[in-house]
């Protein structure tokens, strides 16, 4: 009985796979078919009047009760709705983001100074972000700014619409690796090899590093710190904003000095504060391009 429990609960899920991925296929080749300033505009109409009556929306509204108590209920609002027309121009924008990337009136890029130094192999350093703006577009931009490097990425919970996502980026297997063992082999091996690795890390992982988030603990991943201590390399905060519509900055921001206390927990955890610090900081300047909707803090 188990077994054919088991066996249809397989069929169920991989036809809810496919349904979605078909979903997603056309929703895409939608958007594509449209200029690029009208697939962005049209996603961000769809997802401010449909994503805030969606019951994922609570978490949001509790996510920004908790970090930011200060807020009135007017104000949570639209951030809520600026988040979903964000998340809504994300999906339009998909289509067209290598060539939103490759166009320098798109996507002005800032801070090239400080990583003149890391844009030839030999010379590794890890760059981080977090969930900004359009964060798909952190990857291709920093490689047109001089530094390609290997992305480590969350899978999408369904297979094929995760391969579905790998074929929209266009990246070869070289740009990008799924969080996991496969992903830390990966970038260890490209940071020996003096290569860079970019990390997104601002979401929770359940046996980081518990440390401050808006001033409550909140369980950080440690990686990117820990490799930057391992392989003596850079950690390179990379500020992605959205402007307006479909333009953007990235900004390359000065290398972290790490704590060298000689305890090595302390220091990682005296770094992801720091980190925190940094992306809290960006939060605040522009809430609406953040994504509320992950369970950041325990209590979330």
């Amino acid at each position: 009985m188990a077994s054919r429990a088991t066996r249809e609960g397989t069929v169920t899920r991989g036809l809810r796979h496919v349904l979605e991925a078909c979903g997603a296929a056309v929703i895409w080749s939608f958007f594509g078919l449209l200029p690029i300033d009208a697939a962005s505009g049209f996603g961000g109409w769809l997802g401010s009047r449909i994503g805030p009556h969606l019951r994922i929306t609570r978490r949001a509204r509790k996510n920004l009760r908790l970090a930011m108590p200060e807020l009135d209920d007017a104000a949570i609002e639209k951030i809520v709705v600026e988040m979903w027309d964000n998340l809504g121009r994300v999906v339009g924008e998909y289509p067209h983001f290598t060539r939103v990337a490759a166009d320098e009136n798109r996507v002005a890029i800032l801070g090239t100074e400080h990583v003149e130094a890391y844009r030839k192999d030999g010379v590794p350093c890890i760059l981080i972000s977090g969930h900004f703006a359009n964060w798909e577009l952190f990857p291709p931009t920093c490689r047109r700014g001089g530094l390609r490097c290997l992305q480590v990425y969350r899978t999408a919970n369904n297979p094929l619409v995760d391969a579905l996502l790998r074929r929209l980026r266009g990246s070869d297997a070289d740009d990008g690796l799924p969080k996991g063992p496969r992903g830390a082999r990966g970038a260890i091996a490209a940071l020996k090899e003096g290569r860079r690795v970019g990390m997104l890390i601002d979401q929770k992982l359940n046996d980081g590093v518990a440390v401050p988030f808006f001033g409550r603990e909140a369980m950080s991943p440690p990686a990117a710190v820990q490799l930057a201590q391992r392989y003596d390399c850079p950690l390179i905060p990379v500020r992605l904003e959205r402007l307006e519509g479909c333009r953007f900055r990235l900004t390359f921001m000065a290398p972290l000095v790490l704590p060298e206390s000689g305890d090595r927990r302390r220091d990682v955890a005296a770094a992801l504060t720091e980190v925190n610090r940094i992306l809290e900081g960006w939060i605040r300047d522009r809430p609406g391009q953040w994504l509320w909707l992950h369970r950041r803090w325990p209590d979330s």
